[in-house]
């Protein structure tokens, strides 16, 4: 049976404007055959991206080419196959990546890496849908959909000589771009918690572990953010997380570079740290142990469940109302959440 259009974009995460017009764009795409480019940094998902507009109608193999790889004597048998003979040690003929795509998709990863004389050849097989392995005599029919993807900037490559102008405009017919995680920070927690879930564990964290992933550049993306959730299950087994848990290097870059939290999405008063209080001037102890001058002020007392009230309703203003991500913030289940939120009565408050 074959995967639902939403269970094919839950590996997209996050809710920001962008990934949710993302999603849609994904759906429409998978729909039809017309070439993709995907453009972004390293570590955006721009294999995710492919793999889902795939995966709308999951119509054949999806096969991935990565065109960084394609250097040396061999690429061109690596994308075209090769026929038995072709050359010493060809015992036997094989079956190229372009043909293994046949008849669903090809994935065309790092494309602005391939060599300009496989530029030409692969230009070929794109509008002839036609191709030649290495020895042979006859030609091989090949019909896939292309989705090609890359963290250069192919126009640029183009005036400078190092990309063809006729591949560009053939793979260049839809243009998705990925927005960087720093530009999207607010999906941040929704990825942790996917990232956690997918590795069997839900530690809560430390209000200033949160602050400082918002605050981060995320550098490496997506991928970065994983590892640092990696990073942090294998050094710190308990039941949270804690600053000192997060990878040296993004340590660094955040004591080097402070950067505010993203506009809109400051830190909560619940992760806000305590102010600091002046201290109060000395107190002079007479032989019998009275004490006079500055006498202190009692410190005043919140109950522990008007506390525990605040920090729900902060989570859920924080969050815009999403209660699963305010419970993974507050460190509780979201049965624990929904049988709080009864009790201290914010049905309708939250």
């Amino acid at each position: 049976m074959r995967p639902s259009i939403e269970e094919n974009l839950k590996v997209l995460i996050g809710h920001s404007p962008r990934m949710l017009q993302l999603q849609r764009l994904i759906d429409k795409l998978g729909r039809c055959r017309w070439p993709v480019l995907v453009l972004g940094e390293t570590g955006t998902g721009k294999e995710v991206v492919a793999r889902s507009i795939h995966n709308v109608l999951n119509d054949g193999p999806f096969v991935t080419v990565d065109c960084s790889s394609m250097v040396g004597p061999l690429m061109e048998s690596e994308l075209f196959g090769y026929v038995k003979g072709a050359f010493t040690g060809a015992n036997n003929a094989k079956a190229g990546l372009i043909e293994l795509a046949n008849g669903g998709t090809a994935f065309l990863d790092e494309i602005g890496e391939l060599p300009l004389e496989l530029q030409a050849k692969l230009l070929r097989v794109l509008q002839e849908k036609e191709f030649r392995p290495v020895g042979g005599l006859t030609q091989k029919r090949a019909d896939f959909r292309v989705i090609a993807a890359t963290n250069r900037d192919l126009a640029k490559e183009v005036e400078k000589g190092n990309f063809r102008r006729d591949l560009y405009y053939r793979l260049n017919v839809v243009t998705l771009r990925l927005t960087p995680l720093k530009d999207r920070r607010e999906d941040v927690p929704h990825l942790v918690s996917h990232f956690l879930r997918r590795y069997g564990r839900m530690q809560s964290m430390d209000p200033e572990v949160l602050e400082a992933m918002l605050t981060y550049e995320w550098p490496g993306n997506v991928r970065e953010l994983e590892n640092c959730v990696q990073h942090m299950l294998a050094v710190n087994s308990g039941p949270a997380f804690h600053r000192q848990d997060l990878p040296s290097s993004m340590l660094n870059a955040l004591q080097r570079r402070p950067v505010a939290p993203p506009q809109g999405y400051s830190t909560p008063p619940m992760f806000a740290p305590e102010p600091m209080m002046a201290a109060p001037p000395p107190a002079f102890v007479h032989s019998s142990g009275a004490a006079t001058g500055v006498a202190l002020s009692p410190v005043p007392v919140v109950p522990l469940a008007e506390l525990e009230r605040q920090a729900i309703l902060r989570a859920l203003e924080y969050t815009k109302g999403d209660r699963l991500t305010a419970a993974s913030l507050l460190g509780i289940g979201r049965t624990t959440l929904y049988r709080k939120l009864k009790e201290y009565e914010l049905g309708e408050e939250a």
